[in-house]
């Protein structure tokens, strides 16, 4: 199973590596994922404005697992999350396998790699 998740998680990199010019890892995809949900095009971003946006693509990930729940937007446009289920504790290696795992389903659910 990792095996799979390892080849479906390097498409994703490498057809966003191409798509944009140079190589990313798991941080620069998900601030992409962010940026993206976040739905304002591109734009400078203060260093904790990007702490908000990688927030974001971390609530957008994790929701179809059951931990977090879309609430709105605020008047900024801003998306805003709720915890719905807190998550057990994981060691990292878990959470990178999580995370790469809600990648690759993110990008296969936006139709973005061949994965279907």
């Amino acid at each position: 199973m990792e095996n799979e998740l390892d080849k479906n998680f390097k498409e994703v990199e490498t057809t966003l590596s191409k798509q944009f010019g140079e190589d990313l890892d798991v941080k620069a995809i998900l601030f992409l994922i962010g940026v993206q949900e976040l739905g304002k095009g591109p734009m400078k971003f203060s260093k904790n404005a990007k702490l908000d946006v990688m927030h974001i693509a971390i609530c957008t990930l994790l929701a179809p697992y059951g931990h977090y729940e879309f609430e709105g937007l605020d008047k900024d446009g801003w998306p805003h999350w709720k915890v719905v289920e807190n998550l057990p504790p994981l060691k990292p290696g878990q959470q990178l396998y999580l995370i790469k795992q809600a990648v690759v389903d993110y990008f296969k659910n936006k139709e973005l790699t061949n994965n279907n």
